[in-house]
């Protein structure tokens, strides 16, 4: 059966969305279900770490990797694969009997939805020629993806009170489905006619380096910063970013322009990029934690909750363009950035009354998602349009790798921060001959859900207390490094 060129047009177009839509889920519907992951599983605290991040992890360290392989095989033929498996890997994570499976298979899932992102950028670009209509696709894309984003708290809660947490996976599966059938209808194969080169050291270097780092925060954590492991994943991080740098330098078909970082308003809007993902996202992945584990709410009223965080994030971005265009983007995003920050704040003040709840928290939610809102879509048009038009692809790969590394480093950090706070509190507040691997393990127990008595549900906040203050901080220092890097090129102008 043949389409018309406008029926393409259309299939595309919700391929895409439904591949960005997926996409968002997997990464915010995931948290509001940690808690009864924890419960069903035994999950532990570095389990729960790990579940999440190994996803994000994965994400990084295909990017690069499926660009160069979509431009040389074929844009089509590599995005029907990544849902293909996207589609398996879903069903293997909703089907896994213990942590470790569903760890390896969230792993597996990451890097299939990290190829599928980097297919829905290129399919769109090469379907959607004129600059109107393809200015039209990506709004639409980027509105779905939001709408993943920020319902996928309430979409995974609302699906663990109906039925239960494989399904939070297992439901990508059919829509896997559709989207390959909407890709088979409605996509054109394409390809780059330079075929360029396979970074594989590039590629190998940069994932280790994540990894290791991530390994680093996350398993040091339990076993202590000092011990063997730890301490060989810090060198292997340290040493893989230093071959990744010198392979960039030195190759011709290198992943990474780092002469683009001369260009300050690039470098400037990057350092807003990773900004977000230092403070707003990878608190996504503890504040479900905080409104079920701390403040005692239900899976649904935890998702409910959580849109006063998301929700504005969905809303205020068109209201943060056209601040933008009037304001430049060099004064909105250093100010988006404070906003967040101040966010952070409020909620920590929030956690930390008397009757702490979700109205006391309310208020920071809002403001940090607002922060959010008024960053992202500066941040993004700004990265690809302050380099030559022939360089943004190079540009928005270096934006969506620094967003997911920061994103992937942090997870871990404020992981190890959760535990060092609570941890910190049960020391001034346990009594008797309690050595500090013991207080450890109890710290760990508690940050995964475990909390028993009125001392405990003081220590777990004071460990949140410890991690929305240090999303404040990382906002505000970022925001001030970014600053300064605008300054600097209007200074030179």
């Amino acid at each position: 059966m043949l389409f018309s060129p406008a029926q393409k047009d259309a299939f595309t177009l919700a391929a895409v969305c439904i591949a960005a839509l997926m996409f968002g889920l997997e990464i915010s519907s995931v948290p509001a279900i940690l808690p009864t992951l924890e419960a069903e599983l035994q999950s532990n605290f570095s389990d729960l770490q790990w579940i999440m991040n190994a996803y994000t992890i994965a994400c990084t360290m295909v990017l690069m990797a499926i660009g160069t392989l979509a431009d040389r095989y074929g844009r089509k033929r590599v995005f029907m694969i990544s849902l293909v498996l996207f589609g398996i890997t879903s069903l293997s994570c909703g089907l896994a009997p213990d942590n470790d499976v569903l760890i390896a298979s969230r792993f597996l899932q990451g890097m299939a939805a990290g190829a599928m992102l980097i297919c829905q950028v290129a399919v769109l670009s090469h379907r959607f020629q004129s600059a109107a209509a393809r200015g039209k696709a990506f709004s639409a894309w980027g509105i779905v993806f939001g709408i993943g984003l920020g319902f996928g708290p309430i979409i995974g809660a609302g699906i663990v009170a109906v039925s239960s947490w494989e399904w939070v996976f297992l439901v990508h599966a059919p829509i896997a489905v559709l989207a390959l059938l909407l890709v088979i209808a409605g996509v054109e194969e394409s390809k780059d006619p330079q075929r360029r080169r396979l970074d594989v050291l590039g590629i190998t270097s940069l994932s280790l380096a994540v990894l290791g780092l991530s390994w680093f925060l996350t398993q040091g954590a339990v076993t202590g910063f000092g011990t063997r492991e730890a301490l060989f994943s810090l060198l292997a991080a340290v040493l893989s970013f230093a071959v990744f740098v010198g392979s960039q330098r030195r190759g011709s078909d290198a992943m990474f322009d780092f002469s683009v970082l001369r260009i300050r308003r690039f470098s400037g809007a990057l350092i807003g990029a990773a900004a977000m993902n230092f403070s707003f996202w990878p608190f996504m992945i503890y504040l479900p934690l905080y409104f079920q584990n701390s403040l005692g709410y239900s899976s649904v009223g935890t998702g409910l909750a959580l849109l006063a965080y998301t929700l504005p994030t969905l809303v205020v971005p068109p209201f943060g363009e056209r601040l933008a265009l009037r304001f430049r983007a060099e004064r909105v995003i250093p100010v988006g950035l404070f906003t967040i920050g101040l966010g952070f704040l409020l909620m920590k003040w929030g956690s930390s009354v008397e009757q702490a709840s979700w109205l006391t928290m309310l208020a920071g939610c809002v403001l940090a998602g607002t922060g959010l809102g008024l960053t992202n879509t500066p941040v993004t048009n700004t990265t690809t349009g302050s380099v030559p038009s022939e360089r943004s692809g190079m540009a928005s790969g270096i934006d969506i790798s620094a967003r997911m590394i920061s994103l992937a480093v942090n997870i871990a950090l404020m992981g190890f921060i959760l535990v060092q706070g609570t941890l910190s509190s049960l020391r001034g507040s346990v009594t008797g001959l309690v050595d500090e691997e013991q207080l450890r393990v109890l710290a760990q127990t508690i940050s995964a859900g475990s909390v028993n008595g009125v001392g405990q549900g003081a220590a777990l906040a004071h460990g949140f207390g410890w991690v929305m203050l240090y999303g404040a901080m990382a906002a505000w220092l970022l925001m001030a490094a970014s600053l300064w890097v605008f300054r600097t090129a209007s200074a030179r102008r």
